[in-house]
């Protein structure tokens, strides 16, 4: 029996606990059924943003959920289901939440933040069905990664493993010049706007694509030094202009020093519609299956 076989017969609810909206999913059969969202209250109080958390899962639990999984755009202590400093939400600053929701609902709570959700997202729901060692990496806003190790998330302990974004690159980070930071730091313009106007055949933005690339080829090539991965798996705003960086991306990697690993190596972009709160749920298949 494979592991989609496991899956097949549980109810598990997703959460994507995002800095504007909490949403909250079913996930029965290997597929949403229901979606219910909520504004996250402007409050001090951490408690008022825990029960709007309880009263959205009470919408879609069932008597026969298995568990609840939740991702955060934060540091997490996966261990203890200990939440810190949640972007945008500044009441929440050391969260107890497994033991909250645990004791609220009685069923296991699993807890991490965004990056790992999407890598375990893809792992049982996406293009990360087809390898057990892949690193899912969201190239948005910022640049994380969750790492997939025989066929699950690798364990850490303080959610740090896969903040490739923050190793030290040029003069800054690699998320200054490998996310969509760049377009904003370089070349003072909306990534979104530049993709239209590199589209649309405009010199500056053709060239602003090609430096994007070689930057994140150079991360790339970072990412295969640390953990070797058979796959990676490129989610975030910016997975939407693949097509434009893609040639300067390769031509840097396939400067590898290594080069027999290039051609091992696969770039893919997710095509997994709602990954924010499949990931979510599939923090519970990460660690029962």
């Amino acid at each position: 029996m494979n592991f989609e076989d496991k899956m097949a017969g549980l109810t598990v609810i997703g959460v994507d606990m995002g800095g504007t909206n909490i949403r909250a999913g079913k996930i029965r059969n290997n597929k949403i059924e229901n979606v219910v969202s909520e504004r996250v209250p402007k409050t001090e109080y951490e408690h008022e943003v825990t029960e709007v958390l309880i009263q959205l899962i009470k919408k879609v639990k069932d008597p026969d959920t298995a568990g609840i999984g939740i991702g955060v755009p934060s540091l997490v202590d996966s261990v203890k289901g200990i939440v810190y400093n949640v972007q945008n939400i500044p009441s929440w600053n050391e969260v107890f939440l497994r033991d909250i929701l645990e004791k609220e609902f009685g069923i296991p709570v699993y807890i991490n933040n965004d990056a790992n959700c999407f890598a375990v997202g893809e792992r049982f729901f996406g293009a990360g069905k087809d390898f057990d060692d892949f690193v899912g990496l969201i190239c948005g806003t910022g640049l994380g990664a969750g790492i997939i190790k025989n066929g699950h998330l690798m364990p850490d302990r303080n959610c740090g493993s896969g903040e490739f974004g923050e190793i030290p690159y040029l003069d800054r980070i690699y998320e200054y010049y490998a996310s969509g930071q760049f377009f904003n730091h370089i070349y003072k313009e909306d990534g979104d706007i530049m993709a239209q106007r590199a589209r649309e055949k405009d010199d500056l933005a053709l060239k602003a694509f090609d430096e994007f690339g070689v930057h994140l080829g150079k991360a790339i090539k970072t990412i295969m030094l640390a953990v070797d991965p058979a796959a990676i798996i490129i989610g975030g705003g910016v997975a939407g202009s693949f097509d434009l960086y893609r040639d300067s991306m390769w031509n840097e990697i396939r400067d590898f020093q290594y080069p027999r690993s290039v051609p091992n190596l696969k770039i893919l972009t997710t095509q997994t519609q709602e990954i924010a709160l499949l990931g979510a749920a599939a923090l519970y298949f990460n660690y029962t299956i």
